[in-house]
């Protein structure tokens, strides 16, 4: 009895984290509006070439309480602070590290 309300808690779990994951990657997708607009009105120095990859680097290198500013932006409009949240995962060394790679990747430099 014990083992099967074992086993059937650790397959609660999985489907649970599979969940969350799918929320986390929906909410990321749909938040490349907000950083785009941000980096665009922003950060006018981001290179064209490099704009989607700016983008992409962002919305990867940020935790879910980011991921979640940016989403009330979608709502709510761009705010200093939502500006403010993109400039701090712009500063992350794991940020500035897939800007590098990806620009590297794609010829850029």
């Amino acid at each position: 009895m014990r083992i099967a309300a074992l086993v059937l808690s650790a397959a609660v779990l999985v489907g649970c984290t599979e969940v969350q994951q799918a929320v986390d990657k929906t909410a990321r997708q749909g938040t490349k509006g907000v950083v785009s607009e941000v980096l665009a009105t922003r950060f006018p120095q981001v290179p064209k070439p490099l704009f989607e990859t700016f983008v992409d680097c962002v919305i990867d290198n940020s935790d879910a309480s980011e991921v979640q500013t940016y989403v009330k932006a979608a709502v709510s409009g761009v705010t200093d602070a939502t500006a403010e949240t993109v400039k701090t995962v712009l500063s992350r060394p794991e940020t500035q590290a897939c800007l590098s790679q990806r620009a590297l990747d794609a010829g850029l430099i």
